[in-house]
């Protein structure tokens, strides 16, 4: 069994160890993997990702530097380390083993930085957190809470960053599971291990954790709080601590001075900003759909009167290069209303084919039928009802001459 060294002491980022079994790349997806008899790297478990890193295998009088690219807890809770390698150490080399000091230091500030934020959301609202996740951008807790404000976000926020500011000592504790029953962890610990390793944040949170952690609340930084989401089980709150916080806060501040510099107005008024300038899209929006009314009214009329009647009816078979799907199918719709025995076969054509049939009220033909023969000639899909039917195909040679032989095809 590996002797885990973070344990008692999550600052240490370099060690040395001895390969004590080398897993074959066939077993392990391609990859290499070794056992240590002591490790600091930690391995992904309990919310928190990984430690990567380098190992450096002795060899003789020859070194080997191999990149560490994942370290997994196995079923049976060892810890395995992927290395990249074409060629693994061999069982009994003696290793130096080097960790990521600041990706170790980004983990410690964010499980820290969540032990405090929910045991301020326990505290001052009685929501514990059921499920921990950190990833590389961003961490959330799920609450156990069948709502959540904003204004208990801001609270939760503040209450956990003046325990930050406070500097509060946090201290590694082992204890058996009969001496955590009367300790007051703030959730229930796992009942298949014997010894516990406790995370107590002085005065404010105890709680059994594997993870590594600061010292002291101060070397968390920041606690930052992002959004909140409802979740199948409660609540999701997303946030960063530390230099993760810093980080995303420069990347919030620049792009909201991007936006303010685009209105010429300060950050703070974006908003105001923003939803003048949705409202005054809304206005153009109706505005612009009103006239298009207003020109396929009048287009439709146009063509209704250079139309001649045939067999009882107009037909109407028309092209545009310069229109959209929408007013095609407001067109059609103008032009089956004008008059009771009309049919529209009006096509919208870009880089692909968009097609409307249409037909009055009371015609006997169908056009969702008759769109589907057209478009099965031209290698597009489409449907419809009796009366209005719409497709897309690829734009094709012979698609008037299509659209000929289906007028030619109502007369028959």
């Amino acid at each position: 069994m590996t002797e885990r060294l973070y344990y008692h002491d999550p600052f240490l980022c370099e060690f040395d160890g001895e390969i004590t079994e080398v897993v074959p790349s066939a077993e392990i997806n391609g990859r290499h993997g070794v056992f240590l008899d002591r490790s600091a790297f930690y391995p992904t478990s309990g919310g928190q990702v990984h430690d990567t890193g380098w190992m450096t295998a002795k060899q003789g009088a020859s070194s080997t530097r191999l990149r560490v690219s994942e370290v997994v807890e196995t079923e049976d809770g060892r810890v395995v380390h992927y290395i990249e390698a074409d060629k693994p150490p061999e069982r009994g080399t003696l290793i130096r083993g080097s960790i990521d000091p600041e990706r170790r230091r980004d983990h410690m500030q964010q499980h820290s930085g969540q032990h405090v934020l929910s045991a301020a959301f326990v505290r001052l609202f009685n929501m514990p957190t059921v499920s921990f996740h950190m990833g590389d951008d961003y961490c959330s807790i799920d609450l156990d809470a069948p709502n959540l404000s904003a204004e208990q976000v801001r609270e939760a926020e503040e209450l956990a960053n003046l325990v930050v500011q406070e500097n509060r000592a946090v201290e590694i504790k082992f204890v058996t599971q009969d001496e955590a029953q009367n300790l007051g962890l703030r959730k229930p610990p796992r009942a298949d291990k014997e010894q516990l390793r406790l995370i107590d944040i002085h005065e404010f949170d105890l709680s059994a954790c594997g993870g590594t952690h600061v010292q002291q609340t101060g070397q968390i930084g920041c606690i930052l709080l992002r959004k909140i989401e409802k979740v199948r089980q409660g609540w999701r709150v997303e946030f960063v601590c530390g230099q993760r916080a810093v980080s995303t806060a420069r990347h919030d501040f620049t792009i909201l001075s991007e936006a303010a510099g685009l209105f010429s107005a300060h950050i703070w008024d974006v908003p105001d900003q923003v939803r003048k300038s949705l409202e005054e899209i809304r206005t153009t929006r109706k505005s612009v759909e009103h006239l298009l009314e207003e020109i396929a009214g009048l287009q439709a009329a146009r063509l209704l009167a250079e139309a001649t009647v045939q067999d009882g009816r107009k037909t109407i078979v028309q092209v545009f290069t310069d229109r959209d799907l929408a007013f095609v199918r407001l067109l059609a719709q103008k032009l089956t209303r004008l008059e009771t025995n009309v049919v529209a076969l009006l096509v919208a054509k870009s880089e692909q084919a968009s097609l409307v049939f249409a037909q009055s009220k009371g015609m006997p033909f169908d056009m969702g039928l008759l769109i589907k023969q057209v478009l099965a000639k031209l290698g597009g899909r489409g449907g419809g009802s009796k009366d209005l039917a719409q497709g897309g195909a690829p734009v094709a040679e012979g698609l008037e001459s299509v659209l000929s032989e289906a007028a030619l095809s109502l007369s028959s």
